[in-house]
């Protein structure tokens, strides 16, 4: 497509425009991590950005490492209702209650899982995936301290 400056927008205007369309489809998702116990439970100390329409990875694990694969593991937004976006339960994806705006998008891996990455696939990210996220891990087998 040839730009003229005569278009009735100058070349400037134009960009302009094009800057405010990107800012406005970057997402930051903001991620909580917490977990009394034996374990602690590790998030990024910075914001995780992701352009709308792309897949992230909202990272989460928990130290020392060790297989989680047993626990329960919930990751959440305190702002929806209802707040689960993800939840793993007793080996297996528990999704009963989980907020209809996620359905078919998130994911975790069992492999990693086995590694003590809690960490959660968020595929195809919307405008309103915007906020602060929330991971969860809660001991099944062996008891919390």
């Amino acid at each position: 497509m040839m730009l003229s400056l005569n278009d009735g927008l100058s070349l400037k205007s134009k960009l302009s425009s094009f800057r405010a369309l990107v800012y406005h489809l970057t997402v930051i998702l903001l991620l909580l991590c917490v977990f009394p116990g034996e374990f602690q439970v590790v998030g990024p100390s910075q914001p995780i950005v992701a352009l709308v329409g792309d897949d992230v990875i909202l990272p989460c694990h928990v130290q020392p490492a060790a297989d989680v694969v047993s626990q329960s593991v919930e990751w959440g937004r305190l702002d929806l209702e209802p707040k689960f976006v993800h939840v793993w339960h007793q080996g297996q994806n528990f999704m009963v209650n989980q907020h209809s705006s996620y359905k078919g998008r998130t994911s975790l891996s069992t492999e990693k899982l086995m590694q003590g990455d809690l960490s959660l696939k968020l595929s195809a990210v919307k405008h309103s995936d915007n906020g602060r996220y929330r991971c969860l891990m809660s001991c099944l087998k062996h008891p919390c301290v």
